[in-house]
């Protein structure tokens, strides 16, 4: 007896059909996308939310909107077809920057706009991720920063880099141009429903202190499918450019390495290194972005740097690329090796992070209870340091944050103190992640 696939087979199967043909033919044009956004994908939207985040502007929660999940999604459905729907203002609040004295704004989506960006996103990424170059490495399946600084890594060890062009583009996510934005969704997806979805995320709105603020620029607040659009984004502005234009131009080898809006530029020549920044600039601004002056400069870097420097007792400059501090050194055996270690400005903002935190909640949560939070906080940070040749920065933040716990659980107003030997006797019978190395950048 034949097996029968069911709908959601059927679904995988035509996004690989999709994918398939985006990959066959980079002009085509995707003109009937919309009939995906039905109840079952939207359903298993829903079911990937964490149910523990905070509610938008219309206060329903994760568990408040699942109590009647099959009628609100095939309400959904209903208006999304009819064309019906309309996405809420995101409710903007401000949390503190983790090490900082200052807020950064955060924005949270309605519930059922996080259901329908996240459905949008997957048709998206279907066809986008069969154009998108391996320099882009930011909000990718299979991409993360880890195989960003690889890249970087290749780029020095194994290539004839000598300069290195660090560029940031000055609040990016808020300065995207909506026009621009679906002239580049235009140059894959013709299905006018999907262009006018997105059109409705982007025009949604922010409500801050109970005023809502038209969004003429920038990508959706807080949204899901907002550093996929960055990704759509810069890949048009900013890969293309590069590979078309830039690149055959160049006197030597040049190299391309970017994280969403945070990149730099690896070169052979001078020339190259220096010409780039005046040229971006201008390709930039053409839609509607400029480079942060503060975080944007051009240094020299790689192995003949590094020999020559050896050679007249100098040191190299170093490059700070997605919290980590890449630096020149010598290996054991006297060679040239790129290193990488947690940067100093970040480590301080980290400590300080959590210094805050323990302060915070020291009163609040039971010491038993606080354990588990702990960990999950020292595994997070071990997974995304913990490269080859960090280990002295993971153990600094490791034994840092042991003093601090003690420091903060023995100011619990009128509760007992713990003596430093109790302390040691705890954290052996409650043992905290010891720091260990999660990725290998081979040399």
């Amino acid at each position: 007896m034949p097996m029968h696939r069911n709908r959601g087979d059927n679904v995988f199967k035509n996004f690989e059909l999709i994918a398939q043909k985006a990959q066959r033919d980079r002009r085509l044009k995707f003109t009937s996308l919309m009939h995906y956004m039905n109840e079952e994908r939207l359903e298993k939207c829903f079911n990937k939310l964490k149910k523990d985040k905070a509610s938008g502007v219309d206060g329903i929660s994760v568990e408040q909107y699942g109590t009647n999940l099959k009628t609100s999604i095939a309400n959904l459905v209903q208006r999304l077809k009819s064309k019906a729907y309309k996405p809420q203002p995101v409710r903007r609040i401000y949390i503190p920057k983790a090490g900082k004295g200052e807020l950064r704004p955060l924005g949270i989506p309605a519930v059922e706009d996080k259901i329908v960006q996240m459905a949008l996103k997957e048709i998206l990424e279907v066809i986008y991720e069969q154009d998108f170059r391996d320099c882009s490495h930011g909000f990718r399946p299979g991409k993360s920063c880890h195989t960003a600084i690889k890249q970087l890594d290749n780029a020095v060890m194994h290539n004839p880099t000598n300069w290195v062009v660090e560029v940031d583009i000055e609040r990016f996510f808020d300065s995207v141009r909506h026009d621009w934005m679906i002239k580049c969704l235009q140059e894959r997806i013709a299905d006018p429903n999907i262009l006018w979805l997105v059109r409705k995320f982007l025009k949604a709105g922010i409500m801050e202190s109970g005023q809502v603020r038209e969004s003429k620029i920038g990508t959706p607040q807080g949204g899901v499918i907002s550093p996929l659009l960055a990704n759509i984004y810069l890949h048009y502005v900013l890969d293309l450019w590069f590979s078309i234009k830039f690149k055959p131009q160049a006197k030597g080898y040049v190299e391309l390495i970017r994280y969403c809006d945070d990149f730099v530029v690896a070169t052979e020549s001078e020339h190259d290194a220096i010409r780039f920044i005046p040229e971006l600039t201008q390709r930039l601004a053409k839609f509607g972005l400029q480079i942060s002056a503060e975080k944007t400069r051009v240094l020299k870097f790689g192995k003949r740097v590094w020999y020559r420097a050896q050679k007249q007792g100098k040191n190299v400059e170093t490059i700070d690329f997605l919290g980590f501090t890449h630096y020149c050194a010598k290996s054991r055996k006297g060679y040239f090796v790129m290193m990488h270690k947690t940067s100093r400005r970040t480590m301080t903002r980290k400590l300080k992070g959590i210094n805050e935190w323990l302060r915070r909640v020291r009163s609040i949560i039971p010491l038993r209870e606080l354990w588990p939070t702990i960990k999950a906080k020292l595994v997070g940070h071990y997974n995304y340091f913990g490269i080859n040749g960090n280990i002295r920065s993971l153990q600094k933040y490791y034994w840092r944050t042991l003093g601090m716990i003690y420091k903060w659980i023995n100011r619990r107003g009128q509760k007992k103190k713990m003596t430093y030997k109790k302390y040691v006797n705890y954290l052996q019978w409650n043992p905290l992640p010891k720091p260990r190395i999660y990725h290998a950048i081979l040399y």
